[in-house]
């Protein structure tokens, strides 16, 4: 993989910025000033010539990012501690990043995915928990499905270092080799308590067997006995699989983030689906 963005603190805010996404991502306001920080952020963007801002923030606080002239491109309901709306804001620096080629195809999805009947049940493959001894066959799956990730899951140590920081990853074995993963990244803090389901991936030879929808219910199941009230995940616009694997599991539709992850090799738009407990 291309190497990823750096995670870094600015102002007291959680970022991600570097030239693989080719934006700035706020990822969590943290201690910051909304007031003192977005000026920060378009000066850091315009001064690396990035293409886009995004940012994750509470409700309370859009005011400042909409008069620097974010724009809103998808919510969740109750993220923030199972009480306040999230607000997932995008500023566009290049004009040429708000066209979206398949926007068609993308609409095409979703009313494919809504047509799917929810489910409960699935058929009971067996699903365990990771550990670190497993990082570097996970790091070696996911190397071998994505050509780009946004974050270095290709890297054990990466994988290792997460799991310490409250990110739970969920195989699927087939005769003792790890075939499908998934991952539940957790805030766990009274102010947040969500987890970003993510990180999804399946051998090409194990497809077809609804190993994502059983990946994602068995961690549910888990992150909500750890005080999780908010599931939410951002899947690639263009794939149907996924954007059903959501809806079929009782996820909302959130709405669209245009041209904002470099997953697969390339730039793409992405769904944001969400679930309360």
């Amino acid at each position: 993989m291309k190497s990823s963005d750096a995670t870094v603190t600015l102002e007291g805010a959680l970022i991600q910025h570097g030239p693989l996404n080719d934006r700035i991502y706020l990822m969590d306001l943290g201690s910051a000033e909304p007031r003192t920080l977005v000026p920060k952020l378009v000066e850091l963007a315009k001064e690396k010539k990035y293409g886009k801002v995004f940012a994750k923030i509470p409700q309370s606080e859009k005011e400042p990012f909409f008069e620097e002239g974010f724009s809103l491109e998808a919510s969740i309901e109750s993220l923030y501690g199972g009480k306040e709306d999230a607000l997932f804001l995008g500023l566009f620096l290049d004009e040429k990043r708000t066209y979206e080629p398949l926007a068609e195809r993308y609409e095409e999805i979703i009313t494919l995915a809504f047509s799917k009947e929810t489910i409960d049940d699935t058929k009971g493959a067996s699903v365990r928990l990771c550990t670190k001894d497993d990082a570097t066959e996970m790091a070696r799956l996911y190397r071998t499905i994505f050509a780009s990730y946004p974050f270095p899951i290709d890297d054990p140590a990466f994988i290792r270092d997460s799991m310490d920081e409250h990110t739970v990853y969920a195989a699927i074995e087939e005769d003792g080799v790890l075939v499908a993963l998934a991952s539940g990244e957790c805030n766990v803090s009274s102010a947040r308590q969500y987890a970003e389901m993510t990180d999804f991936a399946t051998l090409p030879d194990a497809r077809g067997n609804g190993y994502a929808l059983e990946l994602l219910q068995f961690l549910e199941e888990t992150l909500h006995k750890r005080g999780i009230l908010t599931f939410y995940t951002i899947a690639r616009a263009v794939s149907a699989g996924m954007n059903i694997t959501f809806a079929k599991a009782g996820y909302s539709y959130g709405g669209r983030l245009k041209n904002n992850t470099n997953i697969a090799g390339k730039i793409e738009s992405m769904n944001v689906w969400y679930k309360n407990t």
